[in-house]
């Protein structure tokens, strides 16, 4: 996270990088939007300590993980005050030997059992709002609440993910599928008890009011999906290449599939078309627009479906 030495110019590439300013700013309004522990920043969309270290100095001092190893990364890296495990486990016995708190999401006897068996001291009771996922049916949600309890585990609460909810488009279905979602989680908390009531994401977390925490992730660095939701964070990550090949109607980057995420589509670099990505490869073309690429062999792009890079004379933005 600290600056480049010598610049973007000297970067081996294929590159990640972060734009700082866009970084700063996401952080920042979701901060004064979600205060202190009314976000649990789910890691899983940066697995980076460093990142995380960050959201911790904006007052979030509890956070999300999807997997094992994600929780011990944290730990290690002294970020275990609160760590929510939001996914079902066999084996816990990894989890039960941290110094850390460490919650664990559970939805049947198996994962009640297998959370006591590991050593694992709390849970959250997780309940299917919608998504067809992970998640016990509402109505179960108490009599599961009991049986961890007897089992000697501390029930804090529940959560459920909308996550059939946080993409959609159009902002009044989103906030009405939201509410119908949460009212199910609500009736299974009145169940279950405890002071937490975990949900929500970067498409859903100014339209959850049931969840005393949102588990919003993706913000802080953003992807093409969420971007296209007119939500208030900027892109904030891309994959730096290098222009290896220029052609009369194309030019190639050193770049493609084997550094890319690709969940989103192609990835697109503003000022040209992606024809498409080879492993190591990304051919770019025109815009329909215009003639020619106006690129040369040496040129730096940020390309990637996830974000943007500062403009510089040998830099294109992707966007």
């Amino acid at each position: 996270m600290g600056g480049i030495v010598g610049g973007i110019a000297d970067l081996t590439t294929p590159a990640l990088i972060v734009d700082r300013a866009a970084l700063e700013h996401n952080l920042a309004v979701m901060s004064e939007a979600l205060p202190g522990d009314r976000l649990r920043p789910h890691v899983k969309a940066h697995k980076c300590t460093a990142l995380a270290r960050l959201q911790r100095d904006r007052g979030h001092r509890h956070f999300t993980c999807a997997t094992i190893a994600e929780i011990e990364g944290m730990a290690r890296a002294g970020l275990g005050d609160d760590l929510l495990l939001a996914n079902e486990v066999l084996d816990a016995r990894r989890l039960g030997r941290l110094d850390a708190r460490v919650t664990v999401a559970v939805d049947s006897s198996a994962t009640i059992a297998a959370a006591a068996r590991g050593g694992v001291r709390e849970v959250l009771i997780d309940v299917d709002v919608g998504l067809p996922r992970c998640g016990c049916r509402p109505e179960e949600a108490g009599a599961l609440a009991d049986l961890a309890r007897k089992q000697g585990l501390s029930v804090r609460g529940v959560m459920g993910y909308e996550g059939h909810v946080v993409g959609l488009a159009d902002r009044a279905r989103r906030a009405a599928e939201t509410e119908a979602a949460m009212a199910k989680l609500a009736t299974a908390h009145a169940d279950v008890g405890g002071e937490i009531v975990s949900a929500g994401g970067t498409g859903t977390y100014d339209l959850n009011r049931v969840a005393t925490e949102i588990q919003a992730g993706s913000y802080a660095l953003m992807d093409t999906a969420y971007a296209k939701l007119e939500l208030p964070f900027r892109p904030a990550l891309a994959v730096l290449a290098t222009v290896i090949s220029v052609a009369p109607g194309w030019a190639v980057v050193d770049a493609g599939l084997k550094s890319l995420c690709m969940d989103h589509g192609n990835p697109s670099v503003s000022g040209a078309t992606v024809w498409f990505c080879s492993d190591e490869h990304i051919t770019l073309g025109p815009l329909p627009s215009a003639e020619r690429l106006a690129i040369a062999v040496g040129d730096r792009v940020g390309s990637g479906p996830r974000t943007s890079i500062p403009r510089s004379p040998t830099t294109l933005a992707c966007t």
